[in-house]
């Protein structure tokens, strides 16, 4: 039966926001029910109203009104079956006392929203193995981009982790098949992004002038691996920054969209029908400090359709650099 609880805030989870702890323990609850829950003062801290960014204390207790027959965390074990379980088990690159690394399919959100039911964060419960917590979500891929995608197995280590990431030691290369051949076949996309809302794609973003209001600064190298004549080419990329959607939008920008992307590229272009469908955009390798000491360096293979595409182009993967040609920045 429903009814009010009591939960006391672990060492792990002192200085958390309140808001995000209760989404950490109650993920399908929706965000206007938190919001209104936390205005009318229903969740409270030791006995006093609180707000939504109050920060947590390890020992203090929070109350929380009814919110379902069972914490959603734990709903969340129950509804997974043994082939969800089996299918995120395989995505598994990596795996130690610290953090786990997936090799996330093209095709899967990371997170759920708007009449999204099935996603990464959705399994995370089955990762938890001998672990006290459920793996934490340190960085983000578009629901149509492949490849490596780091999990943290305690919030300590999620939250150091998100400042390697915020201080760009961490090194991301990604492969993209595009259209046509970029002039130079080496350089840096320097384009301010900016989001703009609604259309039938829903939100996009768009390369501005970077005095523009709310403009984000941002800039990938790129180089061309391997080319098909002047119709298609292998690009390695290196983001330096982290904006929502950049490769896809520098890359179309520059006049060289993604093969599949159908959000940003034209939609004119066309490869013939002997490409297989599907976007391709491939997170590549994750090389970043180790939580624990040394260095975490990992690799994802490419995707079935990736695969495809790159056997019928006669690329070989076996003589890539994996990104040693762009600088450190």
């Amino acid at each position: 039966m429903s009814g009010v609880q009591h939960i006391k805030v672990t060492v792990d989870d002192a200085g958390m926001r309140l808001d995000r702890w209760i989404r950490m323990r109650f993920p399908q609850l929706k965000q206007g029910r938190l919001q209104k829950i936390l205005r009318t003062g229903q969740v409270r801290v030791d006995g006093g109203r609180a707000k939504a960014a109050q920060r947590l204390e390890a020992g203090q207790t929070v109350r929380l009104p009814p919110l379902d027959s069972m914490p959603e965390r734990e709903k969340s074990v129950v509804a997974l079956s043994e082939a969800d379980e089996e299918f995120i088990h395989s995505l598994v690159l990596h795996m130690d006392k610290d953090v786990i690394v997936l090799n996330k399919p093209a095709g899967i959100p990371v997170q759920g929203g708007s009449k999204i039911e099935r996603h990464i964060d959705g399994f995370l419960d089955a990762l938890m193995f001998e672990a006290k917590e459920r793996p934490r979500l340190v960085h983000r891929l578009d629901r149509d981009t492949s490849g490596v995608l780091l999990l943290a197995r305690r919030r300590k280590i999620a939250s150091d982790l998100g400042k390697v990431f915020r201080t760009r030691s961490a090194r991301k290369i990604y492969w993209a098949l595009v259209h046509g051949v970029p002039r130079p076949m080496q350089g840096k996309i320097d384009a301010a992004l900016l989001k703009f809302a609604g259309g039938p794609e829903g939100d996009r973003m768009h390369v501005v002038h970077e005095d523009e209001e709310g403009a984000q600064r941002a800039s990938t190298y790129y180089s061309v691996t391997g080319r098909a004549g002047e119709t298609l080419s292998w690009l390695s990329l290196k983001p330096v920054t982290g904006r929502t959607h950049q490769i896809r939008v520098h890359l179309d920008h520059i006049g060289h969209g993604v093969v599949g992307d159908r959000k940003y590229r034209d939609p004119e272009l066309e490869t013939g029908g002997y490409i297989p469908e599907g976007m391709h955009l491939h997170a590549r390798r994750l090389t970043l400090p180790h939580p624990s000491g040394g260095t975490l360096d990992i690799t994802a293979p490419l995707p079935s359709h990736m695969a495809a595409a790159w056997k019928f182009l006669d690329f070989d993967t076996g003589d890539a650099p994996d990104g040693e040609e762009f600088p450190n920045e």
